[in-house]
């Protein structure tokens, strides 16, 4: 049974599919880039016609194709999405609101390792200079900002490679966060969830990423307002955040999505009270997730094992410390 919560969660994102027409326009023009380090979606290109399970593309669409010649003779403007290679995830970076649209990252015991000599400490924040200058997230962004650079993949989750956590810390990896009550408490909780998984799954699958939603105000109108930081201003502060996770145990797939507001939380919150239907989120953010899948053999990860917040040694000790003071 839903929450309220969830089902106000599910409400507001159902609406919020921005920019899916723009975007499904723009994939019958490119073609599928080659794997690199860094990829943008490339300038569009007549395909060749075709033969699909209906049979040859239909002269009409061949026409409209070749029209869009004349149209877009010097080029498609977008919008364009980088996709940035990492050693231990993937980055589709949005160049308008300078944040990451997702983080993907695979997640497995062994991965999560720490190999002598790794150590946080090391790893300093840093602009991503694949970006070009004009889209890129700049660390003046975020001083005095109010905001935390908040990971969507933490450094926690890379401690098998000290350059592969350094990553981590590219601004391409990283949103503007409510620090206290949230990026330092009850979202650490909910990355610490994510890892604990791996003790009952081999492989743990999880997306993080942004959703700027709607709220209702006194008028009785929804809105979608949002921060932006930087001098001038520059990289939008997101209203929510999701992490989509699929898991995989003996052939047997389950996934789970939660959604929570860019807010302090406090960590008697049940971690169950975000969770919300995968195709909420994908409404949302404008996003397929696992579309090589049969999505509705996928089993409820809440239902596989117990969905709550798993407070590291760290919290755990600050939590005890909070209550003898």
């Amino acid at each position: 049974m839903s929450t309220p919560v969830a089902e106000r969660v599910t409400y507001l994102v159902g609406g919020a599919a921005l920019g899916a027409v723009s975007y499904a326009a723009y994939q019958k023009f490119a073609q599928k880039p080659r794997p690199a380090a860094i990829t943008t979606q490339p300038v569009p290109v007549v395909p060749a016609p075709t033969k699909g399970p209906s049979g040859p593309v239909p002269q009409r669409s061949l026409d409209k194709i070749e029209k869009a010649k004349t149209i877009l003779p010097f080029g498609f403007p977008g919008p364009v999405n980088d996709i940035v290679y990492r050693n231990a995830y993937v980055v589709s970076y949005n160049r308008r609101d300078r944040n990451p649209n997702w983080v993907a990252e695979h997640l497995t015991p062994a991965s999560l390792q720490r190999m002598e000599g790794v150590d946080r400490q090391k790893s300093n924040f840093q602009e991503d200079a694949n970006i070009p200058p004009q889209f890129r997230a700049r660390l003046a962004d975020y001083f005095k900002s109010g905001f935390d650079r908040g990971h969507m993949v933490p450094a926690a989750d890379v401690k098998f490679d000290q350059e592969a956590m350094n990553e981590t810390f590219y601004l391409t990896n990283i949103s503007p966060q409510v620090g206290e009550g949230f990026n330092r408490d009850y979202w650490a909780h909910v990355e610490n969830f994510c890892r604990s998984l791996t003790k009952s799954f081999p492989d743990v699958y999880v997306f993080t990423g942004p959703l700027y939603l709607p709220h209702q105000e006194a008028d009785g109108k929804f809105y979608v307002k949002y921060q932006v930081i930087g001098n001038p201003p520059n990289v939008a502060v997101p209203t929510h955040f999701y992490k989509v996770i699929l898991t995989e145990r003996n052939g047997k797939y389950s996934a789970g999505a939660f959604v929570l507001p860019n807010a302090p939380i406090s960590d008697d919150t049940p971690l169950e009270r975000f969770k919300v239907p995968l195709d909420a989120v994908e409404r949302g953010a404008g996003l397929t997730f696992f579309d090589h899948m049969d999505k509705n053999g996928l089993h409820d990860l809440c239902k596989e094992t117990k969905c709550q917040i798993v407070l590291s040694r760290f919290h755990e000790a600050k939590k005890q410390s909070a209550i003898s003071a």
